[in-house]
């Protein structure tokens, strides 16, 4: 009996499911865990009655470009947790993998919880980047590599959705706790989360996958029939020998070029980057992955209570959580859009949206027009969440052999997290700079984000052939 006849999950492999999102919960948490936070933290709201609570400092007084930077640390921590993740995940397993990203995000949020001045919140803010960037490269791998095929397709949205569910959480979590007396609770609630996940981690098997690689035969199928309920062949459970049984490349429709590709060796970066034939698959998935970050939506995710607070004083929080919820609904549609509309013009359809939005709402803001720029940040992750979002990532398999798809993901995801730190650290300098003190001017970012999303997806445009 092969892996097809798995329809599903025993009710033990659904647990380890769950245990798996932890790492994407954990990402999208802290995503947003400083968007709510940023007032109280940063000193611009105090209270002057209390400047100690339990022997640490209510509030750490920071400039924008400090709080910036402080923010940024996550997304550097996340460059270099992708550019690892391969060989933690091939040394330790992809259990052994979660349980250091668990350890990093326990010891990384209780660092940040803990700190009475901005040195351990950058350590602490670096370290749980290391976690999520060496955790959101894992999630998909082995959630793919337990998943029976029947179900592989829809167990792969569950990853965005843990993210999305992550950042929802720590939005609604900042109205009841983002007071100088209580902020650290929400870091210290996420280094609970992940202690919990590390101890409970004996009970969790490892990717019957990578067993079988192994050659552990016995603690192989002693996890599939765990996970599944019965014994049956994993030896196609590898995600990217899966994913070449139908490769979207010119010149490989025979079976006969695609088994060959996939006896091939991994390719490593050092030889992608050599590669003349692999030259336009890469630069396709740069200009994916530069479009989604240039996008500037980690900026609205990690800055929108800040982006609101001077035209919506009493409202931002409740706009940000709104925006989080949008976010949330809006992760189902591409399931059913992708195949029917297609990638570029789904990707297409969400730039323009986007452009769009960004134009709406630098003019809502350089107008005071309240509704109008809260409106248009919505939109604006609206049209993220359908195209932007999820394409950059489906397309790696489909543009690449099946030998090349783990450098490129590689690759395509250290640029994601660079280009994440590069708008996370400029974007509240900028908008000042650009503003030159003028509450009025602080719409003209979203002007740059604008002619900077259409220049690369026009790049892309001409790469992809999809």
């Amino acid at each position: 009996m092969t892996s097809e006849g798995a329809h599903t999950f025993t009710k033990y492999g659904w647990l380890v499911c769950l245990w798996v999102l932890t790492v994407s919960f954990q990402y999208g948490y802290h995503t947003s865990a400083l968007n709510q936070l940023q007032a109280v933290l940063t000193c611009k709201i105090a209270d002057p009655t209390a400047p100690m609570y339990y022997g640490l400092p209510t509030c750490i007084p920071m400039s924008d470009a400090t709080f910036s930077v402080v923010t940024s640390m996550y997304t550097m921590g996340g460059f270099f947790g992708s550019l690892s993740a391969n060989i933690v995940m091939d040394r330790y397993g992809r259990k052994g993998a979660s349980r250091l990203s668990a350890v990093l995000t326990a010891v990384g949020s209780a660092v940040f919880g803990l700190s009475s001045s901005v040195g351990p919140l950058i350590l602490g803010r670096f370290l749980v980047g290391l976690a999520a960037g060496l955790g959101i490269f894992l999630c998909p791998i082995y959630l793919s590599e337990i998943a029976p095929v029947k179900i592989k397709g829809n167990l792969g949205v569950l990853t965005q959705l843990a993210i999305v569910i992550g950042i929802m959480v720590t939005q609604g979590m900042g109205f009841g706790l983002a007071t100088p007396r209580q902020w650290r609770f929400v870091l210290l609630i996420s280094s609970g989360i992940s202690i919990f996940q590390y101890f409970s981690s004996p009970f969790v098997v490892e990717s019957p996958s990578y067993l079988n690689r192994k050659g552990l035969v016995d603690q192989e199928k002693l996890a599939i029939h765990r996970l599944w309920g019965e014994i049956h062949d994993v030896s196609r459970t590898d995600p990217e020998e899966q994913d070449s049984e139908e490769p979207l490349l010119p010149d490989s429709d025979s079976a006969t070029e695609r088994h060959s590709a996939v006896r091939q060796p991994a390719m490593t970066i050092p030889q992608l980057f050599a590669s003349t034939e692999l030259r336009r698959p890469l630069l396709t998935i740069v200009a994916a992955m530069t479009s989604q970050q240039i996008s500037g939506i980690n900026a609205v995710l990690y800055y929108s209570n800040d982006i609101l607070s001077k035209s919506l004083p009493e409202l931002a929080s409740y706009v940000s959580l709104a925006i989080t919820i949008v976010n949330f609904f809006m992760t189902f549609p591409p399931i059913f859009l992708i195949e029917r509309v297609g990638r570029k013009q789904l990707i297409q359809l969400s730039v323009a949206a986007a452009l769009l939005s960004h134009l709406a709402v630098g003019y809502g803001l350089n107008s005071g027009l309240v509704t109008l720029s809260s409106i248009a940040i919505t939109t604006f992750v609206m049209s993220f969440a359908f195209g932007l979002g999820p394409i950059p990532f489906v397309i790696i398999p489909e543009v690449a052999p099946p030998h090349a798809v783990s450098a490129i993901s590689s690759v395509g995801l250290s640029l994601n997290w660079s280009s994440n730190f590069v708008i996370g650290l400029i974007f509240l300098p900028l908008r000042n700079f650009l503003a030159n003190g003028d509450p009025m001017k602080e719409g003209r970012i979203f002007y740059v984000f604008a002619v900077a999303l259409l220049c690369s997806t026009l790049w892309f445009s001409k790469l992809y052939r999809g």
